[in-house]
């Protein structure tokens, strides 16, 4: 996976590469699916959600530019995989799953692979965690409706957030870097944008994201 998938298609951190090397991902996928736990694609963990293709996890990882000692917020927890790369590149990682089955085996998973820096909190992951930012770093991982806002506020100054927004033809996973104490996400002030790569997502839902049923 690191040398076909990941290096081959240009991931150059070291730090991510060792960590998704460390990472059994096969512990994250459903028992009947774990023979293509290490496939180029994305798959289906249930509740209408899946776990991210390797690249894409490795992709946002490299793009959030984590260093060591980094408080991140990730949003959507899905099977655990993404929040347990994230551990072994930062301090601390809380992340926020919208289905409570979800959450709880993920943090079944992370506790039984000695994992102790992520805490898993069940709630709406469009409203990020406001009460407890800021935060160095943010993850997406579904797709926003358009640029996430109030997510984007709670990011440090010089605090970096990756996530998948909605476009015509397909979602895009952008970077967004707080680079003002001041920021407007309709005019761009106090930030800095960079488009990563195609992609897709499922989507969003919140009271920020797109409308549930």
């Amino acid at each position: 996976m690191v040398e076909n998938q990941l290096r081959r298609r240009g991931i150059r951190d070291g730090r991510v590469l060792e960590a998704m090397a460390a990472i059994p991902r096969e512990r994250f996928v459903p028992e009947g699916r774990r023979r293509r736990a290490y496939a180029d694609s994305a798959l289906p963990i249930g509740h209408g959600q899946t776990i991210s293709q390797p690249w894409i996890v490795a992709a946002i990882c490299e793009a959030l530019e984590l260093e060591g000692d980094e408080r991140v917020l990730e949003i959507g927890t899905g099977s655990g995989y993404s929040a347990a790369v994230l551990a072994r590149l930062a301090r601390e990682v809380v992340t926020i799953e919208r289905v409570p089955e979800l959450g709880s085996e993920a943090r079944s998973i992370l506790a039984e692979l000695g994992i102790a820096n992520v805490e898993v909190v069940i709630g709406d992951g469009s409203r990020g965690a406001p009460e407890r930012a800021p935060f160095d770093a943010i993850a997406v991982h579904a797709t926003a409706p358009e640029p996430p806002a109030s997510l984007i506020g709670q990011l440090e100054v010089g605090g970096i957030l990756v996530a998948p927004i909605a476009e015509d033809r397909a979602d895009m996973l952008t970077a967004y870097q707080r680079v003002g104490e001041t920021i407007d996400v309709a005019s761009g002030e106090g930030i800095e944008r960079r488009a990563i790569a195609p992609c897709r997502f499922v989507p969003l839902l919140g009271e920020e994201g797109f409308e549930t049923d």
